[in-house]
This record gives structure tokens, C-alpha cells and sequence, in this order.
């Protein structure tokens, strides 16, 4: 029987899939957070204000306070933000992102680093304006998977 390895992670948007890394070492408390959460389920939208970058609302009350905060995210660098200027979320880059709310800006802890070749992300993002909201599952990657 495979065992999970906590440091890998799966991220399924629609028809896309990537393969990442939790960043223990540099937000510990955010990923202990999420990583209880897992598998982590919901929609993918596109952000309305932060630019090239899908984001799902999370549905839980999140206290935590930021640690390795990114206010400008890259593709491939998935942030947890905690609110309390908007609701708590994961975001996702896919181009050039400065994350926002309609209260001003924003910063979130940087909980994931995508590690594949993350290059059709742009097609998610076309994917999420011309098609709408998209599924997405956040996961421990099983060793073999």
C-alpha cells in the first residue's frame, strides 16, 4: 500500500493537473492549516481583481497570521490568504498577478510551488473567461501517482 508523502501535493483544475511542493519550512502554520484540509474540493474561478490568477473561496474560518507573504505572485506559487480584508482563499497565478481585493491590496501566504512544466496555465486562465468556473481538488500525492 502506497503512504502519502506530506511535501508532494496534487492540483486538479478542470482538465489540467499539476504536481507541487508544500513550503514547510517557510509558512509552517499555513501549511499545517491546509494540510489538515486535505483533499481540499471546490470551484476554481477567475480573480476579479488581482489580474492573471484563478482563486477558490475557502469555506472555513481561517486564523492564521502571514508568514512568507507574497503580494505579487508568480505562476506556479499558490497563496492561502486569512482574510480579515476578504474572504479567506487559495489564489493561483497564472500570468502576471498583484493580488487585490475592492478594499485595496493584498497578501498571502505562499503555501505551494507548483514544480511541473506549468506553461498551460495560461490555457487555465483562458479556460476560466471564456468557460467559466472549473472543479478543482487539492491533494497529498501518493507515492507511484
Amino acid at each position: 500500500m502506497p503512504h502519502s508523502n506530506p511535501f508532494r501535493i496534487a492540483l486538479d483544475i478542470g482538465a489540467w493537473r499539476y504536481n507541487g511542493r508544500l513550503e514547510m519550512a517557510a509558512a509552517p502554520e499555513s501549511v499545517a492549516w491546509l494540510s489538515a484540509r486535505l483533499p481540499l474540493e471546490g470551484m476554481a474561478l477567475h480573480a476579479s481583481w488581482s489580474g492573471e490568477a484563478a482563486w477558490m473561496p475557502l469555506e472555513h474560518d481561517v486564523a492564521l497570521d502571514e508568514e512568507n507573504a507574497v503580494t505579487h505572485p508568480h505562476p506556479g506559487q499558490i497563496l492561502l490568504y486569512a482574510g480579515p480584508k476578504s474572504v479567506p482563499e487559495l489564489l493561483i497565478p497564472y500570468g502576471f498577478c498583484v493580488f487585490a481585493c475592492r478594499a485595496g491590496g493584498l497578501a498571502g501566504n505562499h503555501v505551494i510551488t507548483l514544480e511541473d512544466d506549468f506553461s498551460s496555465l495560461s490555457f487555465l486562465g483562458q479556460a476560466l473567461l471564456h468557460k467559466g468556473a472549473q472543479t478543482l481538488r487539492l491533494r497529498v500525492v501518493d507515492e507511484g501517482d
